[in-house]
């Protein structure tokens, strides 16, 4: 494992952890998309049926189990948990978040490295999350001002894509044969969706202001 996978990785489990902090102790999902979680939750689940079938390592078991854990808990408690539910802004949360998940199945059947339900799996995974975001990037449009913390929870899963390119770019110069177009692309589509929330977390953060997306 190279530095710039280890630091996605970090940075993407930072991003978690942000989003539980601002639960757990705020009891607040104000600007959060239940909608991307719902997403999310659905990409791990499809990425990580491989833990049924063959071990890599003990690092990379803990890490899906914590991602798929932290979703499900982040799910429960913007559903069912009394404070936190409150706070959910269902009527501006309206992305029709289920029409994403057909396309991105219909794409991984007809563009995959082999054709078998495993692969199939892991390449719509690959696809969806190149556009889980986009619920939570209408949803912070739409409300505009945008608390600390769920700015961080959406830079900090920008800059886990960003660094995850890096790493695919050390890869090709110094594996052999280390070519995955699926994921190369997906991913390039992924961070270029956050290009817009990127350009105004650094003018707020340059001008000291609080984060504020256009209408």
């Amino acid at each position: 494992m190279n530095i710039f996978r280890l630091a996605g990785d970090m940075t993407h489990l930072a991003s978690v952890l942000v989003l539980l902090l601002k639960i757990h102790t705020i009891k607040s999902c104000a600007g959060v998309s239940l909608k991307t979680q719902e997403l999310y939750a659905l990409v791990f689940i499809t990425r990580y049926l491989d833990m049924f079938t063959s071990f890599v390592s003990i690092y990379n078991t803990i890490m899906k189990l914590i991602f798929l854990g932290s979703t499900f808990s982040i799910i429960w408690y913007m559903k069912h948990h009394k404070l936190v539910r409150r706070s959910y802004d269902k009527d501006q949360d309206t992305f029709r978040h289920w029409f994403l998940v057909l396309p991105c199945l219909l794409l991984a059947l007809l563009i995959h490295e082999k054709f078998s339900f495993l692969e199939v799996m892991w390449t719509f995974s690959i696809f969806l999350e190149a556009v889980v975001i986009l619920p939570q990037l209408v949803l912070l449009q739409r409300t505009r001002n945008i608390d600390n913390l769920t700015g961080q929870y959406v830079f900090l899963l920008g800059a886990y894509r960003a660094l995850y390119i890096l790493n695919w770019i050390y890869r090709y110069f110094t594996e052999p044969h280390y070519v995955h177009w699926i994921t190369w692309i997906s991913g390039l589509i992924q961070t270029l969706l956050y290009a817009d929330f990127f350009y105004y977390y650094f003018e707020s953060w340059k001008n000291h202001k609080k984060l504020q997306l256009p209408a």
